[in-house]
């Protein structure tokens, strides 16, 4: 008897495609999972341009970044990709209790790999973000969410930042304080 040579059935997962595959279009559904899972804030000061909630689930990007990079092909919205970053980072922290530097890392891979997947020069949207990384010792903290996040700012030993951070957040809680008792009476 010959073997059929009847194709085999496609997977049905993820609209018939392989997802065992390196797959650009796979990628970006998952990014679009995670940014339907997660809420993003643009409204406060956020070191190294952005962070995340104590919780995970809101997404902090610094108030001062452009939300977009024009590159030579075309401008590019950016928040998708920190957003992406972001998530995947406090997820390897929190649930396999990785050192910070070592979840950056994993997380700075799949922003590359989301950002080329979107047809971008990686090269050109790094450059970009290298050129708006906060100094502290530049810019100064003035709104800082009061569940931020500083496992990150802890593990890099940054002694200023997190002097800077732990003061304004002294700040943010006595003005939130404030902000009670003004409504009490």
């Amino acid at each position: 008897m010959q073997p059929s040579r009847k194709a085999p059935a496609k997977a049905t997962r993820h609209r018939g495609r392989n997802d065992t595959l390196v797959s650009s279009s796979m990628l970006k559904h998952a990014v679009q999972a995670i940014l339907r899972r997660t809420k993003l804030d643009r409204t406060y000061d956020i070191p190294y341009l952005a962070g995340y909630s104590s919780d995970g689930r809101t997404i902090y990007i610094d108030r001062h970044l452009p939300r977009f990079c024009n590159t030579r092909a075309r401008r590019v919205g950016v928040d998708r990709f920190l957003i992406l970053h972001e998530a995947v980072e406090k997820a390897l922290l929190d649930k396999l209790g990785l050192h910070y530097q070592h979840a950056h890392q994993i997380a700075l891979r799949a922003e590359e790999a989301a950002v080329r997947a979107a047809g971008i020069s990686w090269r050109e949207y790094d450059q970009f973000m290298q050129c708006n990384i906060k100094d502290v010792g530049h810019e100064k903290l003035r709104r800082i969410p009061l569940d931020l996040d500083i496992k990150p700012y802890r593990d890099e030993h940054d002694t200023q930042l997190l002097k800077s951070i732990q003061k304004q957040l002294k700040r943010e809680f006595a003005l939130r304080h404030r902000r009670q008792i003004d409504l009490r009476n």
